[in-house]
């Protein structure tokens, strides 16, 4: 075994520090104090020593950043903390009555300062380092779950490896937007059209698809750069007091941040600020649809906390969309991944902003019949968020006397089944969870889940296969499943299918509430499929049960009671789940009793991190026990349960008078019941 030298060890840390110091004065603060040629050779000189000692190569050595192998398929990353979205303001009215909120809610009369910066158009992702080092990256994906483009990111060069300086915290999620610069979007699109390639709609799908690739090496090879603007985590040193001031730390810790951002000492300042980036938009190097107020206070913005998935201390202020005039020739209906109806207006092809648009969104019935829509009618098209188009209005002046009224199909036009509309929601589905070809794969994949199922190894890519080759068409399929149709599925060998038929089998033995979650029943969680399942404690008595016989269930409402009474009338829907059952899947049956759910009318909200047990395993023993766990805090709170690290829901439980549990308690309650 070769002797490695403390100087070779000595040479290289020394190049490996100067590289990333020389990237850092380059790609964040913009400002280089060396030539490329000087750069390009300090680079060679590290290759050349980690290629002659093979065991000294780091995996946040500047030299690493491309190299992973490709990927099969992107893993799955559960965010610590879900990646939330911003309200949107789009007129100075709006952005007037959030600063009145912010200073209503923190009772205070005088201005409050803003954090202000541009909102980029690409795509939203998270970085976790752990000791200094980068441990994975993640897509927002539905701000809960993300993927894993660990590979993908560190070829990102202005992304660092390793966090500068010594004085940093021990775990940091760092967030920010990847985007490809409007310049080198054309030059790429130019090429692609040259070489006969696919060339992307606009800077910000050719920034997804690039960070999607399943090869690093064509990541590598896309223009792309990242601005971060927020963190995630953050533990092991003092919390910078300031929106700004954390910026700031990020810029100095290697992180590159907007050069643009800027603070405003009160909401006037903001729209002047607004109005200021709007003139210059069309110079910047890259696509913007807005610009970000956030409060500048650290300290306001924790007692501000946060709404549904959104924070309460962070608008943001969009861009007018350019509008234009076409005519609506028809209107066609499509179903969704959970069933939705949404009616898209087929139009004359019109040029906005760049893209030729022929089809535009309606939304929904409700909004039909508000805006009046008929088809044949000339409407106002906008690109929303210079996105996704709409149909503004109607130009009623030139309206034609030939147009026809948009109805809402009676049956689903995919699998033929009943639409159910509820009066009171805007929204009108399909009521053929198991068999609609339109929600086959996401009905699949949710049967199959952890928490439902529970079939190890069966993977979305791989469902998508099976649906695409029409080996299953319906959950049912999965157990009727051969080795003949796995082992000819792409990237399946013989040990795997095997492993995934016996991961099928094994899924058989399951549980009831287990069972019903996994039907995809429409508003019906785990906390709602235990509730009904420890009710009725038997699946016939449930096909049988009326609106009536449900709302006697905890936590069940009229429309829940609709969506499940809907759900077993389908016979499509009944026919799989007998299809399931005659397969050999069951359960043990419930006995009827309460002894077993003494939590049972008990609201539980949970907040901090617990040492004897996850979040997810505390919630399955409350609700087991009959609990509910809500998300919030408020008068109909039980308790709440706080661990390491709390967050606002503790000072609403104080101002509420509501029952505290720290660990100890709570595990004391446990025991007891």
């Amino acid at each position: 075994m070769m002797t490695i030298s403390n100087k070779i060890i000595q040479q290289i840390e020394k190049l490996r520090a100067e590289i990333n110091e020389h990237n850092y004065r380059y790609h964040v603060l913009d400002a280089p104090i060396i030539q490329d040629s000087e750069f390009d050779q300090l680079f060679k000189q590290l290759k050349k020593l980690e290629e002659d000692y093979p065991d000294l190569i780091q995996a946040d050595s500047p030299t690493q950043r491309v190299g992973a192998t490709p990927l099969r398929e992107f893993h799955q990353v559960k965010h610590e903390k879900p990646m939330l979205s911003l309200e949107n303001a789009f007129s100075a009215e709006e952005v007037v009555a959030f600063d009145h909120r912010i200073r209503e809610r923190l009772e205070i009369n005088k201005a409050i300062e803003y954090l202000c910066e541009p909102k980029l158009d690409g795509l939203a992702v998270t970085l976790l380092y752990e000791k200094g080092k980068l441990k994975y990256a993640a897509t927002r994906g539905d701000g809960e779950t993300g993927e894993d483009i660990t590979d993908n990111i560190r070829t990102l060069k202005m992304v660092p490896l390793q966090i500068r300086g010594k004085k940093y915290p021990q775990r940091l999620e760092v967030r920010g937007e990847v985007f490809m610069p409007k310049a080198e979007f054309i030059e790429f699109n130019r090429l692609a059209l040259q070489n006969q390639e696919k060339q992307f709609v606009n800077p910000r799908n050719a920034a997804a698809g690039s960070v999607r690739q399943l090869d690093p090496r064509m990541t590598a090879k896309r223009p792309l750069e990242i601005y971060f603007y927020s963190i995630g985590i953050f533990s092991g040193v003092d919390f910078p007091l300031t929106q700004n001031e954390l910026l700031s730390q990020l810029s100095e810790w290697g992180f590159r941040v907007n050069p643009y951002r800027t603070v405003s000492q009160n909401i006037t300042e903001c729209l002047a600020y607004y109005d200021k980036i709007q003139k210059v938009r069309s110079h910047l190097p890259y696509e913007i649809d807005g610009v970000v107020y956030k409060v500048n206070s650290i300290r306001d913005q924790t007692e501000l906390g946060f709404i549904t998935r959104r924070p309460r201390w962070a608008i943001a202020h969009k861009f007018p969309s350019e509008e234009v005039v076409t005519i609506i020739e028809a209107v066609e209906f499509q179903v969704g991944r959970t069933g939705a109806l949404t009616p898209v207006a087929r139009l004359q092809p019109v040029f906005v902003h760049g893209v030729t648009i022929s089809n535009a969104t309606l939304h929904n019935m409700q909004e039909i019949t508000r805006k009046d829509i008929h088809i044949g009618d000339k409407v106002l098209i906008r690109r929303a968020g210079d996105v996704i188009p709409e149909v503004v209005s109607v130009v009623l002046e030139e309206r034609s006397a030939k147009i026809i009224p948009i109805q809402l199909p009676k049956k689903c036009p995919i699998c033929y089944s009943l639409v159910e509309q509820d009066p009171e929601q805007a929204i009108a589905r399909c009521t053929g969870g198991l068999i609609c070809e339109a929600q086959r794969k996401e009905a699949i994949k949710h049967f199959a889940s952890r928490r439902a199922m529970d079939i190890e190894g069966l993977g979305d890519k791989l469902i998508e296969q099976l649906v695409d080759k029409k080996i299953i068409h319906t959950v049912a399929d999965l157990y009727f499943l051969k080795l003949a149709s796995l082992i000819n599925l792409e990237r399946m060998a013989e040990k795997s299918a095997q492993n995934i038929l016996e991961a099928i089998e094994k899924s058989k033995k399951t549980t009831l509430p287990r069972f019903l979650y996994a039907l995809g029943i429409r508003e019906v969680g785990e906390a709602t499929a235990k509730q009904l399942a420890y009710y009725f404690t038997d699946l016939e008595v449930l096909y049988k049960a009326t609106i009536d016989d449900l709302q006697q269930v905890s936590d069940v409402g009229p429309i829940v009671a609709k969506h499940i009474v809907a759900f077993f009338q389908e016979k499509h829907n009944r026919a799989v789940i007998e299809k399931i059952i005659a397969a050999g899947v069951h359960w043990e049956k419930i006995e009827k009793t309460e002894t077993n759910r003494p939590l049972a009318g008990k609201t539980f909200v949970l907040t901090g991190t617990l040492m004897s047990m996850t979040r997810d395993q505390l919630k399955e023993k409350l609700e087991n026990l009959g609990a509910k766990v809500a998300g919030s805090v408020s008068n109909k709170t039980s308790y709440v349960v706080v661990g390491d690290q709390p967050g606002s829901k503790l000072n609403q439980a104080q101002k509420l008078n509501i029952e505290i549990l720290n660990e100890a308690s709570l595990l004391n309650l446990l025991n007891k019941k």
